[in-house]
């Protein structure tokens, strides 16, 4: 691969839609990288990723791959065996083994409260999705967003399905075994429990892991500077070719 300017994908989870990276894009362009945010579908963990590796295709550059939440199973499965991603930046984010699904490692440590949180809602085609109940999106979701920010976050919040959260990692080698990874993440964040996320970023070996005191699960949101930061740092690290 040849040197030139990298191309930072970021890719949402659930409850979240493409727009809540703005902050972290409005970093990212001062430097200036190119960034495309992706609208992830949510609809299934083998779907979201060929989805994720179409979009891939057709960037001519290494990728940078910053996954938030759910979106963290997705950029695993889909930079598996890949030429083209030069990092993996995991944000408040899972960081998967062969097997394991977002929801079994939400389950490995205690702290998270987002179960509690949930309404499911029947699909015309079978099986479930979930959202996050108003009354209970700012404290779950979001804490340190403004009270208007968050209304707003939890009215564009976007559904998962059911099948997306329990599906394990089909790939046989997890990406961050062959990729270099970058970890950041809030010790508030009630979706994933932080001593998982410490666990995730120590068993990868995470080239750089920064825990932010007080921050939520919604971190591009509240702690643009600091995703960024991060992403930078993976971009320097890394180069623009591996």
């Amino acid at each position: 691969m040849t040197e030139q300017k990298p191309t930072v994908v970021l890719v949402h989870g659930a409850f979240a839609e493409s727009a809540s990276w703005s902050g972290v894009i409005e970093g990212l362009r001062e430097h200036p990288l190119d960034v495309v945010a992706v609208a992830n579908p949510l609809r299934s963990l083998p779907g979201d990723a060929a989805y994720l590796r179409d979009i891939l295709a057709g960037i001519d550059a290494p990728v940078i791959l910053v996954g938030h939440s759910y979106g963290g199973m997705v950029i695993t499965e889909a930079a598996a065996d890949s030429d083209k991603v030069a990092a993996l930046v995991y944000v408040c984010a899972f960081a998967p083994e062969h097997g394991e699904s977002a929801l079994e490692l939400s389950n490995k440590f205690p702290g998270g409260t987002l179960g509690e949180a949930l309404t499911a809602y029947p699909l015309t085609e079978g099986g479930t999705e979930f959202a996050i109940r108003p009354d209970a999106f700012h404290h779950q979701f979001a804490a340190d967003v403004p009270d208007t920010r968050a209304a707003v976050m939890c009215a564009t919040q976007r559904p998962v399905t059911e099948i997306a959260l329990t599906a394990g990692l089909s790939t046989e080698t997890a990406a961050w075994q062959s990729i270099p990874s970058w970890f950041v993440f809030g010790a508030a964040d009630l979706n994933i429990p932080v001593a998982l996320h410490r666990f995730m970023a120590d068993r990868a070996s995470a080239k750089g892991t920064v825990e932010i005191p007080g921050a939520s699960h919604a971190l591009s949101v509240s702690r643009p500077d600091a995703v960024t930061s991060s992403i930078l740092d993976a971009a320097r690290t890394t180069g623009s070719s591996r």
